[in-house]
């Protein structure tokens, strides 16, 4: 049960039925909102439809408030509905009898798994891109960031009801290849016995050394004989696979796992002379999409190695885009937009209708040109979210960590699982929206404190399984299951805090359903804090005032109302830390 949703809804039949009088021309049930408050003093519920359709009802309404008035009238009849009042130029608040808040926590014993699922559920092919790290290294923290948002989203678009994709591109394709390839054979060299130096512009790091151990394994010394237009291609594509099984490593240490992998190389590959590249091109030039002109200069200091000429261009200026982009290099090979463009024209293809691409903070000036790419390809069908990751600044205790001897330049991202754990790592990702930079402090997030909140979040988890062992101490025969306290009488629950509980829960289907509408999961973590405090608040008064306790011997009912309450608050707890793939644990060690 949503109680937004449900009064968006009542409040959407008041104004159509003011529409339909002819006072309320062009009403749009989707441009006003119900929302909690900012000051839950004002009520449970708040409402700016008045002021959204002030201009449409001018002519009937003398102002927005004497619209909010004919609203709050009509509302006030409305099971439920404690009071309304109007405050301000006509802002509707609304305080909600706490059976509907009763009614809420029956919906989550009902079905725990279920609640905060949209009725009817969203029904989407949806393809979201995430990590599609470059595979010449391991994963480092920054990766970590984007992997972790990317799984994150594509559990919250899946719940609420869409078929979801999880994808990795696989840059196989480049100079950045063509140099793994050359370090990747040193190091070959090395495991054979030679002393070598890595010279500057290959990658130094420890990792490769594997790579040139498995090159020798299987190859002896034979490829250093061979020319290097035969060892080249063997070393490059086992090099990659052998990045590629690192990298997946990598991921599962996060519990992360992709269904597709999805190789750049493959859009480069001649078929019949002719490329995916090369039809992409083609389909958009027949389209009068692709033409040969010139571009002005970029604005500022130009580059040195800009040229003024002729080149195949893309109209990603007539798709919103700042300016038309080019196609193909003065070499006449094709740029990375090239291979970009017909990568996406594939998931076209293959029936995506939203494209989710989760890119680093570098890449924003990349996102114009990719969606204007989308529009084009797609005739304006398919929507391509792209979210941009900042920066991880990783620390210890205030001070910046140093860089890994196993990476050569970073910190890798396993290094940081295996000192803090998944837990924090995934959850600590998310507590921050994704294009903010993030100071990630290794001591704090092993803390046992408020100040930490993926603890503070799974100690209420862990708190509510406590009380609920106390009370099948305290009660042996007291069914305990969901399905057995949704017969509770919660109508015992009168206190201000068990209310203010139950509204927190209410809060969770609004949260899901927003935070997959903007393709926000930090909005979950956020959430789970947020309830987790109101829960630990709550538990703090008992030590107080013994009467508040969950578990009470003398009051049976009231008892079970309260472990209602608590079952409801765990079943959230847990399907929130589950949408972020972050465990909820029965104890705390």
């Amino acid at each position: 049960m949503d109680l937004f949703s449900l009064f968006h809804d009542r409040i959407s039949a008041i104004l159509r039925n003011i529409a339909d009088s002819g006072r309320l021309p062009g009403f749009d049930p989707a441009r006003f909102v119900v929302e909690p408050p900012k000051d839950t003093a004002m009520g449970d519920l708040a409402c700016n439809a008045a002021m959204v359709f002030a201009k449409e009802a001018k002519a009937y309404f003398a102002s927005p408030r004497v619209l909010a008035d004919e609203i709050a009238v009509a509302l006030a009849q409305s099971p439920g509905v404690a009071k309304v009042e109007v405050a301000g130029p006509g802002f509707i608040n609304i305080r909600l009898e706490p059976s509907l808040y009763f009614d809420v926590l029956r919906g989550v014993l009902a079905g725990p798994r279920a609640f905060g699922r949209p009725e009817p559920a969203a029904q989407g092919k949806v393809n979201i891109e995430y990590v599609s790290a470059n595979p010449t290294g391991p994963m480092h923290v920054g990766h970590g960031r984007g992997a972790v948002f990317g799984d994150a989203l594509a559990n919250l678009v899946e719940f609420v009801g869409n078929e979801v994709a999880r994808e990795y591109y696989v840059n196989d394709a480049g100079a950045q290849i063509e140099v793994l390839a050359r370090s990747a054979y040193l190091r070959y060299r090395e495991a054979l016995g030679e002393t070598i130096a890595i010279p500057e512009g290959l990658y130094p790091g420890d990792y490769l050394k594997s790579v040139g151990e498995a090159l020798a394994r299987e190859h002896k010394d034979a490829l250093l004989s061979a020319a290097e237009d035969v060892w080249l291609p063997i070393v490059k594509s086992r090099a990659i696979e052998l990045m590629m099984e690192m990298i997946r490593d990598d991921l599962a240490a996060l519990n992360i796992k992709h269904e597709v992998f999805f190789s750049e190389r493959s859009l480069h590959e001649k078929i019949n002379g002719v490329s995916e590249i090369d039809r992409c091109i083609e389909e958009l030039r027949a389209a009068g999409l692709v033409y040969e002109g010139r571009l002005p200069p970029p604005k500022g200091q130009l580059p040195e190695d800009w040229e003024d000429r002729e080149q195949t261009l893309f109209r990603s200026s007539a798709f919103g885009d700042d300016g038309d982009r080019a196609l193909k290099k003065s070499d006449g090979s094709e740029t990375y937009f090239s291979a970009d463009i017909a990568y996406h024209k594939d998931k076209v293809d293959r029936g995506f209708k939203t494209l989710i691409d989760v890119w680093g903070a570098d890449h924003g000036g990349y996102v114009k040109r990719m969606q204007a790419a989308v529009k084009a390809l797609s005739n304006g069908s398919v929507d391509l979210d792209v979210k941009l990751c900042q920066l991880v600044r990783l620390m210890r205790s205030g001070e910046p960590v140093k860089m890994s001897k196993r990476s050569g330049d970073f910190v890798t991202l396993r290094e940081v699982v295996d000192e803090v754990g998944v837990d924090a790592v995934r959850f600590m990702m998310l507590y921050r929206k994704n294009d903010a930079p993030l100071d990630f402090d290794l001591a704090k997030v092993v803390e046992q404190s408020k100040d930490n909140p993926v603890f503070y979040v799974q100690y209420a988890h862990a708190r509510g399984k406590s009380v609920l062992r106390q009370a099948q101490a305290a009660f042996p025969a007291m069914d305990l299951s969901p399905a057995a306290l949704c017969a509770a009488p919660l109508e015992l629950l009168k206190d201000e805090g068990e209310i203010g509980l139950a509204r927190e829960i209410a809060q969770y289907p609004r949260v899901v359903a927003a935070s997959a509408s903007a393709h926000e999961p930090h909005r979950i973590a956020f959430y789970l804090y947020g309830l987790a405090s109101c829960f630990h608040a709550h538990w703090n008064r008992g030590k107080d005032w013994p009467q508040l306790r969950f578990v009470n011997l003398s009051e049976r009912d009231l008892t079970s109302a309260r472990l209602a309450l608590v079952v409801s608050l765990t079943a959230v707890l847990a399907s929130g830390l589950a949408l972020l793939g972050v465990n909820a644990p029965d104890e705390m060690r």
